[in-house]
């Protein structure tokens, strides 16, 4: 999640796409000019061991859009396609 968190920062699609599951995967990403990336804050994870094959993190990334101050909230699910970690899918609030 940090690895994906740093990648959003620098605007690394190349790298957030090769960490997205192929099943749920955009064909490109655009990245806004009006939003920097401010904090991101782990607030709870589940699995992820080397002896599981999905987890969950439950983040919050802060950031500024034109100025202003704001949070994203998300349940990650994450997943292992080819021994790597890669995002699924935001689950359900």
């Amino acid at each position: 999640m940090r690895s994906r968190y740093t990648a959003f920062v620098v605007r690394d699609a190349r790298y957030l796409l090769h960490t997205w599951s192929a099943d749920t995967r955009p064909p490109t990403l655009n990245f806004a000019d009006d939003i920097q990336w401010t904090g991101l804050e782990i607030l709870t994870t589940t699995a992820g061991t080397p002896f599981h094959t999905e987890g969950t993190v439950e983040f919050q990334a802060h950031f500024t859009h034109n100025g202003i101050p704001e949070t994203q909230q998300e349940n990650s699910h994450f997943t292992r396609e080819n021994g790597l970690w890669v995002y699924l899918k935001p689950l359900p609030a």
